[in-house]
């Protein structure tokens, strides 16, 4: 039982992950002015890509 639960969290952030990489739509709780959600979840992708290069850049030097 806790370790579906833990799974199902896993799985949970991982799909939230690759939604904001793929620049997949996310279901708003409100409608309204969004402005300001939207430049926070630009630089929150901006953020998770310059994250992942620069672990395959450190991989990369480690292996090499």
């Amino acid at each position: 039982m806790k370790k579906s639960i833990i799974n199902q969290y896993h799985n949970t952030m991982l799909k939230k992950i690759w939604s904001y990489i793929s620049f997949k739509q996310q279901p708003e709780t409100e409608k309204g002015n969004n402005s300001y959600l939207k430049m926070m979840h630009g630089i929150n992708r901006i953020s998770i890509l310059m994250f992942i290069v620069g672990i395959i850049i450190v991989l990369i030097k480690a292996f090499k």
